[in-house]
Order: C-alpha cells, then structure tokens, then sequence
C-alpha cells in the first residue's frame, strides 16, 4: 500500500495532496474546511483503506504554501472547484467518490452538481446544499448561527485570531490540524475563502448551485453550533437521486475528528452502491 505527499500542479498553483491506500482501488476525495488542513481526516482515512479505498487528501488553495495567491478574488467558489477536479486529473482519477466538510462541503456540493460525470457519489457533512442554506440563512435560529461569519471576514480578523500566540485559532478545532494556520499568511488564505464569497455583494454566487444528481449522503452533528438541522435536512430537495440524512448525536461541529467512525462507515456505505 502506496502513501505519500505529492505536489500537484494546478494551474500555476502547486498544492499538497497525501494520497494512499490501495492504488487501484476506487477513490475518494477528501475536501477539508476553515480552519482545518486536509489532517483533519488522519483518523477518517486508515478506516476507507479497510474498506478497499484509495484517498485523496488536498491541502486547499490558501492552506497548500504554493497555492496562495494574494488576491481575495482568486479565493472564488469556481476556482475552488476548478482546484479539485486539476487534483483529480494529476492524480489519474477519472472519477471519485467526493467527502467534504464544512466550506470543503460547499466545494462539494459545487462539484457534485456542476462536474456530476466526475462523482461516483457525495458524502456532505455538516455543510447542508448551497440552496438549502440559503433558504434558511435568513431564520433566527441560522442568523445566530452565522453571526460569527462578519468576524472572519473584518480586516482585523487575522490579528485577533493570532493574538496571544494563537490562543482564539486554536481553541476553534479540537486537534493539531490547524497549526499550520498559526502562519499569518496561510490564515489569509483560509480566510479569504469567506471575503471571496460571503460578502453581502459575493453570498448569492457562492449561493447559487444547480441540483446534484448523483446519490448523495448529508452528515448532521447534533450539537452543532455554526449549521442548523434545516439546512442539512432540506438538501434533500435538492438531490435528484438517492439521498440519506445521517444525524450524529452528542457530536459537535468537528464530525471528522470527533466522529471518524461514524463517517468513515458512511462513506464506505455510500461507496458499496456503485
């Protein structure tokens, strides 16, 4: 069993991608979220090498030190999916199974819908369809949730995140795969993800996302406190194809590190129906 880190060039970007497991075996890409490296599935990933998996694992535009352009347009949805269907193609992988949690689900999503002839099927966790969150974002109970966007996206994000030798950055993720963010400008990158498309004038892009037509499975955590149960439970409407709803109970936000198992035999389970 074959596992390394490559460089992969997309588009004048060199990303870091660990990619293992049994070489012709069928794929999955693993697309990490803010404020997480793709280390974040560390425990997720030696489980779908049980199962008869490869993985592919990238460290996303602004988390890959090639992959950081200083422009905050450069960090657009389009160009995030653009990012990995280039990993895909420099990895041989005609197709994959597609995972992604947090802003990785919405590069998910994206992908699934608009490149549907390169996913096998989709895994989502915590982050719910783009329509479906947009459909939602404007009750009370979503708006709350959300508040903590503005913050991410004000100029002085980056000093009070950093302030204290990191204290606040790190405190968001319960295990070592934020580290790498302790490095201002790799936390520019990440945070760029949100000033590129959650501005008032930029949301109803990012928003905006055709219907998936490929089996899918949505991954909800209980005690989430930044992505309501609406918002995971109406993607349903918005899969023309077989969907499952998965609530995780007594987990919170970080399904990936805190639930490996659970999401690891979801995506098993969802990749035994091709």
């Amino acid at each position: 069993m074959d596992e390394h880190v490559q460089k992969v060039t997309v588009d004048d970007l060199e990303f870091d991608v660990r990619v293992s497991g049994p070489e012709r075996a069928p794929t999955v890409l693993l697309l990490h979220g803010f404020p997480t490296t793709g280390a974040c599935f560390d425990e997720v990933v030696p489980r779908l090498h049980d199962s008869g998996l490869r993985t592919v694992v990238p460290d996303q535009r602004g988390y890959s030190p090639g992959a950081r352009p200083t422009a905050v347009e450069a960090y657009r949805i389009d160009l995030l999916v653009s990012d990995a269907v280039g990993i895909l193609d420099a990895v041989g992988a005609g197709y994959a199974h597609v995972v992604g949690h947090d802003w990785g689900g919405l590069v998910a999503w994206h992908l699934a819908a608009r490149h549907s002839d390169r996913v096998t099927g989709l895994v989502a966790a915590s982050t719910g369809h783009p329509s479906a969150f947009a459909s939602v974002a404007g009750d009370p109970d979503q708006r709350k949730r959300s508040a903590y966007i503005p913050k991410l996206i004000a100029p002085e994000a980056e000093d009070t995140l950093l302030a204290d030798d990191a204290a606040r950055l790190r405190a968001l993720v319960p295990d070592d795969s934020v580290l790498p963010l302790t490095d201002r400008p790799a936390l520019t990158g990440a945070l760029n993800w949100y000033r590129a498309n959650l501005t008032a004038d930029r949301i109803k892009t990012a928003m905006s996302c055709p219907p998936v037509e490929v089996p899918t499975t949505m991954i909800w955590s209980e005690n989430d406190t930044a992505l309501g149960r609406d918002q995971a439970e109406r993607s349903g409407r918005f899969v023309f194809s077989d969907f499952r709803f998965c609530a995780l109970p007594g987990v919170d936000h970080w399904i990936p590190q805190r639930a490996p198992q659970a999401l690891a035999s979801e995506i098993a389970l969802r990749s035994a129906t091709f």
